[in-house]
């Protein structure tokens, strides 16, 4: 980057800001290199499958202030982990008390700003001329951190403290030198403390690199001149935001979504209730009417609810806005506490995932009503299945925990069909491929493939939902998994028809077959049970009987619609000779 980039903002005759866009571009992709950089250095050099290969971790910079001022395009709920993770470290320790080379650890969702308690987040100061200036940051996914079952997330838990070890913010580095203790501790409350110990070092280095890299950014364009770039990005910011409000038309609407369940299974479903109201440059999103604090682990903090909102008022808004603090400020959100969007201290929140897909489901539908027809989706799977199988490792000694998380169908929108088998709105992990679980796990992997006519018909079809059917090879393991969309379904628009919801079999095909709930924790296996997982499809948008004929002739070839839910769903057509088809 250039060194003679004075500032990114002027003023005109009346006062009023004026940004210089090419400096700030350049500006902001120098801020974002630094944020990529560290995340790529995170997976390469993680040690666990579900960092190194599915990518479940993120990275940001914030400043002295706790504004966020840069994030990779990594997890959009990891936004809520981070931005708490440096608040509660701000309220907890005073600037003046951290060193040069502090490193801080936390997790806790009710003492440090988290999520739920896999996410680890780390912290380190960034300090120039002996003060603090900004932090670098980054969180991953553990895939152990203790409590009652493998993996340590169960829609069944009743508190967190069957949800594993809780770290409120603490130094696990001070001035230089690791505190091996703690990070003992902490290791030694996974059910794989080989790889907590490996993982949690990893993510130490990888935020020395970052704060390195804002020194020399520091050292290039001065102090003065780097908060004062970015001050003017997260001005631009805010003001772009604004901008796009105002354009809405002011006014209230309302949308609704279901949760299957509370986590425990019998409860009946659970409402997850948005009215966005827009008035001048403000926006609000009043959740006072969904449903009350779950029993089980479905609960959302505040941090990931947070993330959630922030999340969909980027996609929907403007995709392409610089992700800052400046994004938040027009937003205003409402919740009523006690509920589950609002939960109560020790309420369980491991789950927290699914919930927030289905918020940002109610807001995408909220939407319709303020946002012109093409740029309206119809609902897509809005879960966040997963799987967890646990059991004792083949060649070494310990336990193994593999975490899958799955896509599912994407809604479709104006003439475009819904993506298949993808993860929506805050997850953006990759899938582990089947090479790598085999190879590290002592699992066999039966089937992964589409689900042929899971998205629901329309003038544009809803994404396919996924199949992912794993046998243990090994008698004792142990399997959970949470999904949802079981019961209650993606919803299509304009006359757009419902995806399929999703199913979880056991040993499908055989004299065994059982169908289980979406939700169930330390099912032990035997070796040769296979274990399959079918997750629901995106809804369709617009009238089936009007998708041309040359599209639905292209999904039946491809197998994504068989002709017996083609000549049902679509009406009838001119079939013509097989060779068409």
């Amino acid at each position: 980057m250039s060194t003679e980039i004075q500032a990114l903002s002027g003023h005109d005759a009346a006062g009023q800001r004026l940004f210089d866009p090419i400096g700030m571009e350049v500006f902001s992709n120098r801020l974002l290199t630094i944020t990529e950089e560290m995340g790529n250095n995170l997976i390469r050099s993680s040690f666990s499958s579900n960092i190194k290969e599915r990518k479940d971790c993120s990275v940001g910079l914030f400043d002295y202030r706790g504004r966020l001022i840069a994030q990779a395009s990594h997890i959009p709920l990891h936004l809520g982990s981070l931005s708490g993770g440096v608040n509660a470290l701000l309220e907890a320790v005073a600037l003046d008390a951290m060193q040069p080379g502090d490193a801080f650890i936390s997790n806790d969702p009710y003492l440090a700003g988290g999520t739920h308690m896999p996410d680890i987040t780390l912290i380190e100061p960034v300090f120039w001329d002996g003060k603090v200036q900004f932090f670098a940051a980054n969180i991953a996914h553990h895939s152990d951190v203790g409590g009652s079952v493998p993996g340590s997330i169960s829609g069944g838990a009743r508190s967190v403290f069957e949800e594993g070890l809780r770290i409120p913010v603490m130094r696990i580095v001070q001035a230089g030198e690791l505190d091996e203790s703690l990070l003992a501790m902490i290791a030694h409350n996974s059910r794989e403390p080989e790889e907590r110990t490996l993982d949690i070092k990893v993510q130490i280095a990888v935020n020395q690199r970052g704060g390195l890299a804002m020194r020399q950014l520091i050292g290039q364009m001065g102090l003065d001149k780097v908060h004062g770039a970015i001050d003017d990005l997260i001005l631009y910011t805010r003001r772009r935001l604004l901008n796009r409000v105002r354009a809405l038309k002011p006014g209230s609407h309302s949308f609704a979504t279901f949760l299957d369940d509370d986590g425990l299974g019998d409860g009946g479903r659970v409402k997850l209730h948005v009215t966005v109201k827009v008035d001048g440059e403000t926006i609000r999103f009043d959740f006072s009417n969904s449903g009350k604090q779950a029993r089980g682990a479905m609960n959302i903090p505040l941090s990931a609810l947070q993330a959630t909102v922030y999340y969909c008022v980027k996609a929907l808004l403007d995709p392409d806005l610089m992700p800052n603090s400046g994004a938040f400020d027009a937003v205003q959100i409402e919740t009523q506490p006690g509920t589950i969007v609002s939960p109560r201290f020790p309420a369980p929140v491991g789950a927290r995932s699914i919930t927030c897909q289905k918020v940002a489901g109610a807001i995408f539908g909220a939407f319709r009503g303020l946002l012109p027809p093409e740029r309206v989706y119809a609902s897509a799977n809005d879960v966040l299945p997963a799987m967890v199988f646990s059991g004792a490792l083949t060649r070494a000694s310990g336990t193994y925990v593999y975490l899958e998380t799955l896509g599912g169908g994407a809604g479709a929108g104006y003439e475009i069909d819904g993506m298949d088998g993808i993860q929506v709105h805050v997850s953006n992990t990759a899938n582990l491929p089947i090479e790598a679980l085999e190879n590290e796990y002592p699992l066999l992997v039966d089937e992964y493939t589409f689900i042929a006519d899971s998205g629901g018909a329309g003038k544009w079809r809803g994404g396919m939902g996924l199949a992912r059917q794993i046998r243990a090879l090994q008698d004792g393991t142990i399997f959970s998994a949470r999904s949802d969309g079981h019961v209650n379904v993606a919803q299509g628009v304009f006359g757009g028809a419902d995806g399929r919801p999703g199913r979880l079999i056991l040993n499908p095909g055989r004299e065994t077959e059982a169908s289980l709930p979406s939700k169930i924790s330390h099912l032990v296996l035997k070796k040769g049970d296979s274990v399959r997982i079918e997750t629901p499809g995106g809804a369709g948008y617009g009238r089936p009987s009007d998708r041309a004929t040359a599209l639905l002739a292209r999904d039946i070839r491809e197998g994504k619609v068989s002709r017996e839910v083609a000549q049902a769903e679509y009406g009838p057509m001119l079939w013509g000779d097989d060779k068409d088809w």
